[in-house]
């Protein structure tokens, strides 16, 4: 499968962020991404005050590419809401997964 990371750092945010984060990631991100068509899972890390991001594994290289097309055409409402781009836009590969008692992730 195909891994996809976007990390913006938190450094410097005004008091409130992470509240707004929070809130765009459950109003608008999840509804966006359950069920989108090439996307395996999608999960979203917050480190207060340190960084943000979003962690995509695609089933395909394809689908993995076409979004990181949009992606890049057109700034992300995270990008407008920090006022500034990702840090970090890695993509890679997923060699293996390992589920736990307690797992796996649901909705």
């Amino acid at each position: 499968m195909y891994g996809l990371t976007v990390r913006w750092s938190l450094m410097g945010t005004p008091a409130g962020t992470e509240e707004k984060l929070r809130d765009y990631v459950r109003d608008t991100s999840i509804p966006r991404f359950t069920d989108m068509p090439g996307l395996v899972q999608k999960t979203w890390q917050l480190a207060e005050r340190g960084f943000f991001s979003g962690v995509y594994v695609w089933s395909t290289a394809e689908a993995r590419e076409a979004f990181l097309e949009e992606f890049r055409a057109n700034p992300s409402a995270v990008t407008q809401l920090l006022g500034n781009g990702p840090d970090i836009i890695q993509e890679w590969e997923l060699v293996g997964v390992a589920v736990g008692a307690d797992g796996p992730l649901t909705r």
